[in-house]
């Protein structure tokens, strides 16, 4: 199959022959038809995550089953699926806790020590950025924990976007933060992750929600997926912005991965304010308290994966995409082939796009 290497900062992925191996046990082989091209496979590509090389990025995938191993009961050739960021292993404390998000035995959905690798290039083995399910290549090989099956009635251009943005954003604002019907809302960032809680914010019922960022046509895109109000912060400085709007809100959430929005959803908040870090902020970033905030009982948390309960939450997506209350084609701007995807980094780092996904098959 032919796969998107990445191998190392500031170099250009090349296009090149990878070898998959047959699904054995509880592994689901998938020939993929879309990924969307997410803001994490940017920043591992600009070295702000660390990621041994080379490697396969892309992990918003969607595609068809091609073969299952023998102990797959849940899958068969010809489903439809999507594929979540991380498999869980349905075992540990946290998957029992009902937090498969933060799975913590990665070891139990993964080949054992002297079994031929799932993947092989130029003789070794690769993995992508999350395992083994890389989604810039044109076939994915995982075990069935990292699948979802959808209808077959919908895109699954679209449907790619739910293994992690919007799962995201939309689960930061249901599952992580639960907001309230009526409750006020702020997100820094209108990106694929930021649109996608704005979207939950909508769903969930917010009176009031604010979007933050210093792109125009993103702030037009935030209106259209539910934003109440619109603040370029390349204009204005935000925080006194929303605090002379509202007050202070009651939720926020950073959809940037930046220290400065990060220490701005702090100081946007009203006393009891509840403050959620999405982005993912530098390895060696720190966010400052101030000790009145804490005396306020503001709180800050982080975010994995929206908190998500893949096989529960994404079906439940789905339906709301189906029902029209969850845009998900809006999204897209750009469909691209696989030999494009350096072009789609380039183009979300100018802040061109709201999404780019990659499509395998016309």
């Amino acid at each position: 199959m032919k796969a998107a290497i990445f191998h190392g900062t500031g170099q250009p992925h090349t296009f090149e022959a990878v070898e998959i191996d047959r699904p054995k046990g509880h592994e689901v082989l998938v020939r993929t038809v879309a990924c969307g091209v997410c803001h994490s496979d940017l920043s591992a590509a600009e070295g702000k995550v660390p990621v041994a090389t080379p490697m396969i990025l892309g992990h918003e995938p969607a595609g068809i089953v091609e073969a299952v191993g023998e102990d797959v009961a849940d899958f068969a050739p010809g489903d439809h699926v999507i594929a979540r960021l991380r498999p869980f292993c349905g075992r540990c404390n946290q998957c029992l806790l009902g937090q498969p998000n933060r799975c913590n035995n990665r070891a139990a959905v993964q080949r054992v020590a002297g079994d031929r690798p799932r993947m092989t290039y130029r003789g070794g083995r690769i993995t992508g950025i999350t395992g083994d399910a890389a989604g810039f290549a044109e076939r994915m090989l995982t075990h069935e924990n990292g699948f979802v099956k959808i209808p077959q009635d919908v895109p699954l251009g679209s449907a790619a976007l739910l293994g992690c943005a919007v799962v995201t954003g939309v689960g930061a604002v249901i599952n992580t933060a639960k907001v309230e019907a009526g409750s006020s809302v702020a997100v820094f960032g209108a990106g694929g992750i930021g649109l996608s809680a704005i979207q939950g914010a909508r769903i969930a019922g917010a009176r009031r929600i604010i979007a933050v960022d210093v792109n125009e046509s993103k702030l037009a895109a935030a209106r259209r997926f539910g934003a109440s109000h619109v603040i370029d912060a390349s204009a204005v400085d935000p925080v006194q912005a929303i605090l002379k709007l509202t007050g202070g809100v009651d939720y926020s959430f950073e959809a940037i991965g930046l220290k400065q929005t990060a220490q701005q959803c702090i100081d946007v908040l009203v006393p009891g304010g509840t403050a959620t870090i999405i982005g993912v902020l530098g390895l060696d970033q720190r966010v400052e308290i101030d000790p009145m905030s804490l005396l306020a009982e503001k709180r800050v948390q982080g975010c994995s994966m929206g908190s998500t309960r893949f096989r529960i939450d994404a079906p439940r997506y789905i339906e709301l995409y189906q029902q029209g209350r969850l845009l998900l084609d809006e999204m897209i701007t750009r469909r691209i082939r696989l030999e494009q995807l350096d072009e789609a980094f380039a183009a979300m780092n100018r802040g061109e796009v709201l999404r780019s996904v990659i499509m395998f098959e016309s």
